[in-house]
């Protein structure tokens, strides 16, 4: 790993947090993901499984984690298994983590090597009356890839038909949806070393620069301070191409006089930061830009302010909404007849504005959550309005992440500029 040591007090208290939801007599199975292959004899990157991490704190391949919290012998309450290093891995990959390692990162005061695991876990599996195991709930996920939970529940299945089996991802989103003060710092470490990217691209950033340029002054700048890199593929987008959303073939030559939309951040930790700013090729934003840069602004300004307790996303979004339709009259996309005449399943103001405003965030990018949950204290959300307008090969996208607190929000990106006179000051300083 390249970040500096978490206190384990934090996985530790995740872990007491989850047995206080748990049913009698439950054992929890949480597997890492799969090492993914890529060709010949290729593989991506690991990355870690993120209820796992919640857990153990562990970054590792190959790891298990196992919660027997009322288990009569307390040595199986909470046992981790990892990957046993031998001279052959050490010399082709490094070192892996040794049994006092994985304690200190972990808190997991019971620590066994993988191959062992088929010879603990009868100690365990006979005393349990309910089995937890994880499977990915989130809505928007798509994956046609099986994964190693998926693999074990049907392994589960096979030898041990009779027991009782327990979804674990609802547990785990509602864990996760609120943020300890720790985590909140690390957010923060991502969010910081984000804008340290973005003040170096607004000097960088000029006409007939490339955007896999701009691209690579965001990497350096990432990777030099400890950050693994990326916490999504860059969206670095000019010209007309600010108005495809998920745009990331990053290609093009930016021009005098385009906008630049960008959509980068950093990852620490394994959480994520989440930022988009738009800004102008050449330093200056035309009147026009100025125009609907200036709208987003204020529906950003708007829409944070909602992000409270005692809200809920379908709420906050047709509120958001009225404000999106409001600003786009004034700029003479909208007109009050569109608004009386759309159809309820597609208002008018998503010709122009057609993603949601807001999703929670973490330690995945689209943070697990229920949507029906009304916001709680320790929630951290985006607020990421746009207006997006193809026939003038125009988009426009501002985006903050927000910490809901007992007290109002918190932005946690205040430090990032966002005015578009102070865009352009310092791009042209």
């Amino acid at each position: 790993m390249r970040y500096t040591p978490i206190d384990p007090q934090l996985f530790i208290q995740n872990r007491q947090r989850l047995y206080q939801l748990l049913k009698p007599k439950s054992l929890v199975i949480l597997q890492s993901n799969d090492v993914m292959p890529t060709n010949a004899d290729g593989t991506m990157g690991f990355k870690q499984n993120s209820d796992l991490f919640y857990l153990s704190g562990i970054d590792q391949e190959e790891t298990t984690l196992l919660l027997f919290p009322d288990h009569p012998d307390p040595k199986f309450r909470e046992i981790l298994f990892v990957r046993e290093t031998n001279e052959n891995i050490a010399i082709w990959e490094g070192e892996k983590l040794t049994i006092p390692q994985a304690f200190e990162r972990s808190g997991v005061p019971r620590i066994y090597w993988t191959h062992q695991w088929e010879s603990v876990l009868p100690h365990v599996i006979f005393e349990a009356e309910n089995v937890y195991l994880n499977t990915n709930e989130h809505a928007r996920s798509d994956s046609r890839v099986q994964t190693r939970d998926a693999r074990y529940i049907q392994e589960f299945k096979e030898k041990y038909p009779l027991h009782r089996l327990e979804r674990l991802a609802p547990l785990m989103a509602f864990l996760r949806a609120t943020k300890l003060p720790q985590e909140i710092e690390l957010l923060q470490k991502a969010i910081d070393i984000t804008r340290d990217g973005f003040m170096r691209v607004l000097k960088f950033t000029k006409p007939d620069v490339w955007e896999y340029e701009i691209e690579a002054e965001f990497a350096h700048e990432f990777l030099r301070q400890r950050s693994r890199g990326f916490a999504y593929t860059p969206i670095i987008a000019s010209g007309k191409d600010s108005c495809v959303l998920h745009y990331v073939a990053n290609n093009k030559q930016c021009k005098d006089g385009d906008v630049l939309l960008l959509d980068v951040a950093a990852e620490y930790a394994n959480y994520n930061a989440d930022l988009t700013r738009t800004i102008p090729v050449n330093g200056r934003f035309t009147a026009r830009q100025r125009q609907v840069y200036d709208a987003v602004l204020r529906v950003l300004k708007a829409a944070r302010s909602m992000l409270v307790v005692g809200n809920v996303l379908d709420e906050y979004q047709a509120e958001v909404a009225k404000v999106m339709e409001s600003e786009l009259i004034g700029l003479g996309l909208l007109t009050a007849q569109d608004i009386a005449n759309q159809h309820p399943d597609w208002p008018a103001y998503r010709r122009y504005f057609m993603h949601g405003t807001s999703h929670a965030l973490g330690l995945d990018v689209h943070d697990v959550g229920n949507r029906y949950r009304r916001f709680e204290a320790g929630t951290v959300f985006t607020c990421e309005p746009g207006i997006y307008i193809r026939e003038e090969g125009l988009g426009i996208r501002l985006e903050n992440n927000i910490l809901i607190t007992e007290n109002g929000n918190l932005d946690l990106m205040a430090h990032i500029p966002i005015e578009a006179d102070e865009i352009e000051l310092l791009m042209n300083s």
